[in-house]
């Protein structure tokens, strides 16, 4: 996304809010592909119509559910303007996106964690409350809405705040400060996987967020931009 096209964007939360309902069957299928969770976009589909699948893992098909159970309570948090960037936000979809999946769910983790592929060691558990204090903090000293949004991700991925589920809490964080804002959702496609994986694993060292911001919004679709300028 270039500055002329942010800048073309008339924020509208309503309309952000249609725009991502519209596509939440392809968001949860997104992410759960970054997961190396292999379903059809028609599997999620009918997975996030109730429906389960006869020869695919139930663990995987809840892992899905749980996804679009999590999307839906993001949305009704930003249509009743409930949405903050605070720990009881962060506890309250985890506990939806987490469930069953995640060692405890709904809560900070108790103990250490590793990132896999890096020597970067994330925060201590007694460490976590703090270090989400500092990033809300962090965050409001950023004049760009996506800036901010995108400094949540990237904070909430390297400083693990929970046993699992991380990457997918932090981009509901971003998305939810993005809609509450009126800008649309950034929606990660698993086509672009491996660059992101590749962009990750040099940002947990270094924490410099400027190739993952630059990647990040060029996966804005550009006519979801148009739509937004109108």
């Amino acid at each position: 996304m270039t500055p002329n096209q942010f800048q073309s964007m008339k924020p509208n939360r309503a309309k952000a809010l249609m725009l991502a309902k519209h596509e939440i069957s392809t968001l949860v299928y997104n992410a759960i592909q970054l997961e190396d969770i292999n379903f059809t976009l028609p599997e999620v589909q009918t997975i996030l119509d109730g429906i389960t699948i006869g020869g695919r893992k139930l663990s995987d098909q809840n892992i899905t559910a749980n996804q679009g159970k999590a999307w839906q309570e993001l949305f009704l948090l930003v249509k009743n303007d409930e949405f903050r960037v605070d720990t009881e936000t962060a506890f309250r979809l985890h506990d939806l996106a987490g469930r069953e999946e995640a060692l405890e769910w709904g809560k900070f983790r108790t103990g250490g964690v590793l990132i896999t592929g890096t020597e970067y060691t994330p925060p201590s558990a007694n460490q976590l409350p703090d270090a989400f204090e500092l990033m809300v903090k962090d965050m409001a000293t950023l004049d760009d809405i996506y800036d901010r949004a995108i400094h949540v991700f990237l904070t909430m991925a390297r400083n693990p705040f929970f046993w699992n589920v991380n990457k997918r809490m932090g981009r509901f964080m971003m998305n939810g400060i993005l809609l509450n804002a009126g800008y649309p959702v950034i929606n990660l496609p698993a086509s672009r996987r491996l660059e992101f994986n590749q962009l990750m694993l040099e940002f947990y060292p270094s924490n410099n967020q400027q190739p993952m911001n630059r990647f990040l919004r060029s996966c804005l679709d550009p006519r979801v931009i148009e739509i937004m300028a109108e």
